[in-house]
């Protein structure tokens, strides 16, 4: 394999990753619960707060949390990291994490997650993942831009949102 294959391998695999991250997050903010487990291994083990299970199970847990807490969530990825060798990779990803809660507060914290990914039958999923809970706020409430006014589309936790939409 010649060096420019090596880089565009690497480039293609590391995109691959960035998707498999993502669908984590949308999964969870979309309450895709398809999307999500896509994201991880069947036998993943994964460690959030005092929860360690699998993505099934994990689901479920944070499902509820945010059902019960929140009546919007966005999980944002942002720095990213990543080491491959082979069919094994290891990322650190930081992201921010924000919500509307159904207090009318506003929640934001940050971490990182901390993954090894493995390829199987050519597609990357978690494995292992520990997420590494940094820092934690409230901000004050503002009414939503546009909310009242009939033109702002409307976001959905299910597959009723614009997102899923296709024209």
């Amino acid at each position: 394999m010649t060096d420019i294959d090596q880089r565009l391998r690497t480039v293609l695999d590391r995109q691959d990753i960035t998707d498999c991250l993502t669908r984590f997050s949308r999964g969870m903010d979309r309450f895709d619960r398809d999307l999500f487990v896509s994201a991880f291994h069947p036998t993943a083990v994964i460690a959030v707060g005092d929860f360690t299970g699998g993505p099934d199970d994990l689901y479920q847990w944070a499902h509820g949390m945010h059902e019960d807490g929140q009546i919007a969530t966005h999980h944002y990825l942002l720095n990213h990291s990543c080491e491959i060798d082979g069919d094994v990779a290891h990322s650190e990803t930081y992201y921010l994490f924000a919500a509307r809660n159904r207090d009318d507060t506003n929640w934001l914290a940050g971490g990182r997650y901390l993954d090894r990914l493995e390829r199987r039958d050519g597609e990357w999923r978690i494995m292992l993942r520990d997420n590494v809970i940094e820092w934690s706020g409230m901000l004050p409430t503002m009414p939503i831009p546009f909310a009242d006014s009939g033109t702002n589309v409307v976001g959905a936790r299910d597959r009723t949102d614009p997102s899923y939409l296709r024209s």
